[in-house]
């Protein structure tokens, strides 16, 4: 599979994996932001991309910045129909200002499949094991 990319700021950086392995391609700032404790940012990454269809970008947590520093990544599903800048919607969880400066990593995208089923209204579902039981019904 081809992955389209254009690169819409000079100083952008292309997504790429850090390991060969990798499912995460890495996305950097293409500007300075500083985001301050409990406050919401995005940050622009200077790139638009051509998802093929069939296939959703999902935008997830670099693991550092999660659990050292608080930042969360917010919404992050980049449809195939997209086709602006890949922006990265994050929110400081930490107790201090944290400042992305240009070229630095802020989230990664995994490239998976999308399954669109065919909905089916019904008047019952069928019984299962764990039924309706909902948060903290699995126990400790």
């Amino acid at each position: 599979m081809d992955l389209r990319i254009a690169k819409l700021h000079n100083d952008a950086i292309i997504p790429s994996y850090a390991h060969h392995n990798d499912a995460g391609m890495d996305l950097c700032s293409v500007e300075p932001v500083t985001v301050q404790p409990n406050e919401r940012a995005q940050i622009g990454t200077g790139i638009a991309m051509e998802i093929p269809d069939g296939y959703v970008g999902l935008i997830w947590d670099k693991s550092g910045l999660s659990h050292k520093q608080g930042i969360k990544t917010l919404g992050g599903v980049v449809d195939a129909g997209y086709r602006g800048e890949i922006k990265i919607g994050v929110i400081n969880l930490g107790n201090e200002a944290y400042t992305f400066e240009a070229g630095h990593k802020v989230a990664q995208m995994l490239i998976q499949k999308v399954e669109q089923p065919t909905i089916v209204i019904v008047d019952t579902l069928t019984d299962s094991v764990r039924g309706d039981g909902a948060f903290g019904s699995t126990g400790k």
